[in-house]
C-alpha cells in the first residue's frame, strides 16, 4: 500500500510530504522507526545497520527474512562459502523462494576457483551498503563468518600483497607434507592466529605463514595493531544461540538433508566441471568429506560421520568467535517479538 506522509518533523526538523511504499503488515511503530531511518540517511548521519550472526543450522536464514521482511529491509549476506556459485547444497543457501520474498546480496558472486577473501567482501558490500542507504533501504548484515562481518563495519588491516614465490614454496610444501604439517609451523610463530585456524584449512594457514616471512610480524599481532576501529556505521548486533545439544541434533538433520538433497551429485557435478579437489572451496565442509568419499579415501558411513562431527566443531569454532564480541544481543531461534522490539528502538534512538 502506498503511505501518504505529512509534512513531519525530528526536533527542530522539518521534512516536506513524502510517498513511501509499505506493506499492509507493517504497523505504526515500525513506520515510526522507518521514518527516522530516512530522516538520518538525508541528513549524513551514520548509517544504521542491523547485523544477525549466529553458527551454522542454528535458522538464521528464516529469522533474518521474516525481520527484514516486517521492515522493508534487503539482506547482505556474510557467508565464506554462500558468494561461490555452484555451491548450493552443501552451502545451505537461501531458498529460491526465500530469496524471492527478500533481496539478497553477496550470495552467488564468484566462481569457485575464483580468488575471494575479507577485503575483497568488504568492499563489495559496502558498496552494497551505501547502494541501499542513500535508497533508503534498511540493511540487514547475516551471516556466521565473523572475520566478514567485522571487515565490513570495521575496515581490515593493509596486510602485504601476495608473493608468488613466498606463496608457492608453502603450497609446494602443503602438498607434500599436509597442512598439518605447516599448521605446527604456524604455532611456533604465531600461536595465537593458530588457535583460530583449523589445521586442514591449508589456505588461511598459508597465508599467516607468507605474512610473517614477508614482514617478520605475526599476522595476529598486526590484525591487533589495526584495532579495527573504523566505525562509518550505526551497528545494532544481534546474534541467535541454542543449547549444544539442540543445535548439534539440528546440524546433524540438516546434514541429512543435505544428502537427500543431493550433495553427493552436487560435489560430482564440480570435480566433472573442472574445478579441482585443491581449490579453497573445494576444502571446505562438506565438499571436501563427499570428494573423499568419490574418490575411495573414505567409506560412505565414515564420510556422513566425519561431516556431522565437523560441522558441529565449525559450529563451536563460530560461536566461540562471537561470544568474544561483547555488544550482540543474544535471542533464541523463533524470538521474533522481542527481536522487532529490540531493532525498533535502535531505528527509533537519539531523536
Amino acid at each position: 500500500m502506498q503511505i501518504h506522509l505529512p509534512n513531519f518533523k525530528f526536533g527542530h526538523l522539518e521534512f516536506d510530504q513524502k510517498q513511501i511504499s509499505f506493506k499492509k503488515s507493517v504497523d505504526r511503530q515500525r513506520k515510526d522507526a522507518l521514518y527516522f531511518f530516512i530522516y538520518m540517511t538525508s541528513m549524513n548521519i551514520k548509517p544504521k545497520i542491523i547485523v544477525l550472526c549466529g553458527s551454522t543450522g542454528i535458522g538464521k536464514t528464516h529469522t533474518a527474512t521474516t525481520l527484514a521482511r516486517m521492515y522493508n529491509g534487503e539482506i547482505i549476506g556474510a557467508d565464506s562459502m554462500q558468494i561461490y556459485r555452484r555451491m548450493d547444497i552443501g552451502t545451505a543457501k537461501p531458498t529460491a523462494e526465500e530469496q524471492a520474498s527478500v533481496p539478497h546480496h553477496m550470495i552467488d558472486v564468484v566462481e569457485p576457483d575464483e580468488p575471494f577473501d575479507a577485503a575483497r567482501y568488504s568492499a563489495m558490500a559496502r558498496k552494497i551498503m551505501t547502494n541501499l542507504c542513500q535508497r533508503q533501504i534498511i540493511p540487514f548484515i547475516v551471516g556466521g563468518t565473523g572475520l566478514y562481518i567485522r571487515a565490513l563495519i570495521h575496515g581490515i588491516f593493509p596486510s602485504p600483497p601476495s608473493d608468488p614465490a613466498v606463496r608457492g614454496r608453502l603450497k609446494k610444501e602443503a602438498g607434500t607434507c599436509g597442512p598439518a604439517f605447516l599448521h605446527r609451523r604456524l604455532c611456533a610463530c604465531d600461536p595465537e592466529a593458530a588457535g583460530r585456524i583449523h589445521p586442514n584449512d591449508a589456505f588461511r594457514i598459508i597465508r599467516a605463514l607468507e605474512v610473517y616471512q614477508l614482514t617478520g610480524l605475526p599476522l595476529s599481532l598486526q590484525q591487533a595493531g589495526h584495532g579495527f576501529v573504523e566505525q562509518p556505521y550505526t551497528v545494532l548486533k544481534t546474534g541467535l544461540h541454542l543449547d549444544r545439544e539442540i543445535l548439534y541434533k539440528r546440524i546433524n538433520h540438516r546434514v541429512d538433508a543435505m544428502i537427500s538433497q543431493g550433495l553427493v551429485d552436487e560435489v560430482r557435478t564440480l570435480l566433472a566441471a573442472g574445478y579441482s579437489p585443491e581449490l579453497k572451496s573445494m576444502q571446505s565442509i562438506g565438499y571436501r568429506h563427499m570428494i573423499d568419499y568419490l574418490e575411495n579415501r573414505l567409506a560412505w558411513d565414515e564420510a556422513v560421520r566425519t561431516l556431522k562431527r565437523d560441522t558441529r566443531r565449525y559450529a563451536k569454532r563460530q560461536m566461540t568467535w562471537l561470544r568474544g564480541d561483547t555488544e550482540i544481543h543474544w535471542f533464541e531461534p523463533g524470538r521474533i517479538n522481542s527481536m522487532q522490539q529490540q531493532i525498533t528502538a535502535f531505528l527509533n534512538a537519539d531523536r
